[in-house]
């Protein structure tokens, strides 16, 4: 969806990038080799990140250090995206 048919809907873009890596430790959120992180790429909705997300953890099921996360990039670029959301409804 472009900006243009976002704006015509009132879609809101909510960026989420999804990436993962090896484990240090199961315990804690820290990676063996940060360049060799799989960014597995940026979707414009919670969904869709969701849909890769679930892609790309199930083909590293066997390996219990690989692990995967959804970061909500539209709440770091703009912290105010959640109260438009929110009201927006």
């Amino acid at each position: 969806m472009t900006a243009r048919q976002a704006t015509k809907t009132g879609a809101w873009q909510l960026l989420h990038l999804v990436f993962g890596g090896e484990l240090t430790a199961l315990d804690r959120i820290e990676f063996s080799d940060l360049k060799a992180l799989d960014i597995v790429g940026i979707y414009p909705n919670y969904a869709e990140a969701y849909a890769a997300w679930r892609d790309a953890a199930q083909r590293s099921v066997d390996d219990a250090h690989m692990r995967y996360f959804i970061v909500h990039l539209h709440r770091l670029l703009d912290p105010e995206t959640e109260n438009r959301v929110t009201a927006k409804g």
